[in-house]
């Protein structure tokens, strides 16, 4: 045992030497697995931020894909739901509806002018013809004015032409609809019988009496009755249950029955 001291100690700047070297090397070893280990998980991270991105990527056109799906799916259902209501046989399902709806994309839409005008990715060979009704998820949009093989464009609810027989959902009373305001998010009601008294929320719907839209569509809620003493009819200030200015979606509605019901009409008042 004296004899290994005397030798470490005659070598002993050749044993602190090695006994450093092999403390510097276990340094350098657990640095390392450290460091790999460091670089491990930043490449995990960075290759889950690039898969998060590819899902987003694919999510976005599934969401397309998706929202084409349900837009078709919707039209099936608001054709089923007219069927219903329209056909009073046993067979009602089966029936012919008087009125048939083609789902379409918006793909131009204006809000802030006098007369707005919306364009749709449907057209002549989808069936679209010129004085079709429009409506959205929510209530009334506009009218068909005019249609090439693939697209049609509509007058919007948001027209100084614009005009809409309505009434009033819980009387019935029959009024008119303008846009009026030149706010994209509110219209006029017209022609209010002087005896009728309008509260705030009260709804307004289209008529039925027109060849276009088919009855009880919402187009929109009561904001503000204007009464007149000096006037027999009055007016109101109408909040649309569509919000134009998020339109991305329409439904056209074809009433297969108009050229009938017009020739008939032709026939009565000539």
């Amino acid at each position: 045992m004296r004899t290994l001291f005397f030798f470490f100690w005659n070598h002993r700047f050749l044993t602190l030497f090695l006994l450093l070297e092999t403390v510097s090397l276990s340094l350098l070893l657990n640095s390392y697995s450290y460091q790999k280990s460091l670089t491990f998980n930043t490449i995990n991270d960075f290759t889950g931020n690039m898969f998060e991105l590819s899902s987003d990527i694919s999510d976005y056109f599934l969401l397309k894909k998706q929202n084409d799906r349900l837009i078709d799916e919707n039209t099936k259902l608001h054709n089923i739901l007219s069927n219903i209501v329209h056909d009073t046989t046993a067979d009602s399902l089966t029936g012919d509806t008087v009125y048939r709806y083609t789902g379409a994309k918006v793909i131009s839409n204006s809000v802030n002018r006098r007369n707005n005008f919306i364009i749709v990715d449907k057209g002549a060979n989808d069936g679209i013809e010129k004085e079709m009704a429009v409506v959205s998820d929510k209530g009334l949009a506009g009218i068909v004015i005019g249609v090439s093989p693939h697209y049609s464009i509509i007058m919007s609810m948001l027209h100084q032409n614009a005009v809409i027989s309505a009434r009033i959902k819980k009387n019935n009373q029959l009024v008119n609809v303008i846009w009026g305001t030149g706010n994209k998010e509110l219209g006029k009601v017209e022609d209010i019988p002087s005896h009728i008294n309008l509260s705030k929320g009260d709804t307004i719907v289209t008529s039925g009496n027109s060849l276009i839209f088919p009855p009880g569509i919402d187009i929109g809620t009561i904001e503000k009755y204007e009464a007149d003493s000096l006037k027999n009819l009055n007016s109101a200030i109408l909040r649309f249950s569509t919000d134009f200015n998020g339109l991305h979606w329409v439904y056209i509605i074809e009433n297969r029955d108009k050229k009938e019901q017009q020739s008939l009409i032709n026939r009565v008042t000539q």
